[in-house]
């Protein structure tokens, strides 16, 4: 039987421990205490015996995986299942130090009930443990999928009742009588006058969208995830546990931190609105040298409103590149080609309302090595049985902004996580997937290189292809509208755009 798992020190402090049989605290950190005591420097075991209990082990560079078995326990399976604990644990902390294993302690605890159960091993592999930790539930999706539809449509409801009773108040302002009472409790209601006044006034001005300038992100640190009272009671409560000298480790979660990030605001969309968005697909080769590079292009109409419908749109077109134009069958070929302007064959016609209509797209496809946006060059070198990799990135197209940028690069499975030397930026290691994911939030002229270094057990082999994304606001081509004018008349028309440069596919092979 299988009396306890725990990991601890060379010295015998207990970091994390499992015990699969009633035990007290005091027993079990006797036991492991014991446990550095009875170990033989001269000689290789991986197992120790004392009159009650045997010690079955694997050194972890500072640590030991120590599994304490009764003395008739089948040493031939506690080895298989130490091996497995063994494998458990890289799949959570991503180095074998104290601390590190202090942090994810209750998912290694979790893991370990899933190899044993009341002190009999579990008939599970690594991935059956992987699956039954995450718990992914598809009624939970489901029903969380449901809750936020109902959300939107309670928010919609209330924001149309708000614009009602604001219309209805105005109305009534208009015509000079009182503004409507709103039901109360039973029979009565709230009479028209300042009461009623200002319950709409609430209404409305919870409802406006705030337009206020954005403010200079402060240098310091951000509060931008502020509790209230209740924030301050788990803070009263963490003071008390360190000042009686308990060690609290703060550990910010990735759903957090992704919550914290700050939405882009909505697009200030005008009568006149143009979509334009370019992908691009590339292909490199590791030791450099394009592939295929294509980039395709569009410039989308939107008009919602009638009186606009007949309109000209002026294209500035600076590539110097080869770009291939090619414009819809309905708009006007030759005009484009003498004055760079979209506008229909027949100009008493009128662009459709209310629908995206693409006008205008381009095509660029080269092997040229100098039309890459992003050069990435990895070079993964052997020593001895783990392999360095150096990885570094340069800006070639300096016009460009990339933000969100996330380098993958593939790792080999069943090596445990990667020791990261310098890093430009911030790395994410997907244990699951083999994957480890360098982010960088802004890639432009002024941050144009940067640079990663990490060792881990594999061949050059295993770390391509190495898989680019990333989203910019300027669009690679330079191909932008400058001017709408009317077909008649020839006065300006305000208009709005609304710039994407996106990734299809971007490996290096």
């Amino acid at each position: 039987v299988l009396l306890a798992a725990a990991v601890c020190t060379k010295a015998g402090k207990a970091i994390v421990s499992r015990q699969f049989v009633e035990m007290t605290r005091t027993r079990i950190e006797g036991l492991l205490a014991a446990f550095p005591k009875l170990m033989n420097t001269g000689k290789q075991h991986t197992f120790v015996e004392t009159e009650s209990v045997r010690y079955v082990y694997q050194p972890m560079e500072k640590l030991y995986m120590v599994l304490i078995t009764t003395k008739n326990s089948n040493i031939l399976e506690d080895l298989e299942t130490l091996r497995l604990f063994s494998r458990v644990i890289p799949e959570y902390c991503r180095a074998l130090e104290e601390n590190e294993i202090s942090e994810h302690c209750f998912d290694l605890i979790f893991a370990f009930d899933e190899i044993v159960a009341l002190g009999y091993r579990e008939n599970v592999n690594l991935a059956q443990i992987r699956t039954f930790t995450e718990m992914d539930s598809h009624e939970e999706k489901v029903f969380r999928a449901v809750r936020e539809t109902q959300e939107r449509e309670a928010k919609a409801e209330m924001r149309r009742k708000a614009k009602e009773l604001q219309q209805a108040r105005r109305d009534a302002e208009r015509q000079g009588k009182k503004a409507p009472g709103f039901g109360g409790f039973g029979s009565s209601a709230v009479s028209g006058g300042p009461t009623a006044t200002m319950l709409t006034e609430t209404i409305i001005e919870t409802e406006k969208p705030k337009v206020a300038p954005s403010p200079a992100r402060p240098s310091g640190p951000s509060k931008a995830l502020k509790l209230g009272a209740k924030g301050k009671e788990v803070d009263n409560f963490v003071d008390k546990l360190k000042s009686e000298g308990e060690n609290i480790m703060t550990s910010v979660s990735k759903r957090s931190m992704e919550a914290a990030k700050v939405l882009a605001p909505p697009v200030n969309m005008e009568s006149v609105h143009m979509k334009i968005e370019e992908k691009i697909s590339l292909t490199c080769g590791r030791d450099g040298g394009l592939q295929n590079m294509e980039l395709h292009g569009m410039i989308v109409l939107h008009i919602s409103d009638e009186k606009f419908a007949r309109i000209r749109l002026h294209v500035e077109n600076e590539d110097k590149r080869g770009v291939q134009l090619q414009t819809h069958p309905n708009v006007d070929k030759k005009l484009f080609t003498a004055e760079s302007q979209i506008g229909l064959k027949n100009p008493e016609k009128s662009f459709p309302l209310n629908s995206d209509v693409g006008v205008l797209k381009w095509r660029l496809q080269t092997t040229e090595e100098s039309f890459i946006p992003l050069t990435i060059n990895c070079w993964p070198s052997e020593s001895g049985n783990s392999c360095d990799v150096n990885i570094e990135y340069e800006l070639q197209e300096e016009s460009l902004e990339l933000n969100d940028v996330i380098i993958t690069i593939p790792l080999p499975s069943g090596v445990g996580a990667p020791v990261i030397g310098e890093i430009d930026g911030e790395y994410r290691h997907d244990s699951r997937r083999n994957l480890l994911e360098w982010c960088l939030p802004v890639i432009d002229a002024k941050n144009k290189s940067g640079s990663l270094e990490f060792s881990i057990a594999g061949q050059p082999n295993d770390f391509f292809p190495v898989q680019v994304s990333f989203i910019s606001k300027k669009n690679y081509c330079n191909i932008q509208v400058t001017k709408v004018t009317q077909v008649e008349g020839n006065s300006p028309v305000r208009f709005s755009t609304e710039t994407t440069f996106l990734v299809d596919k971007y490996e290096i092979l």
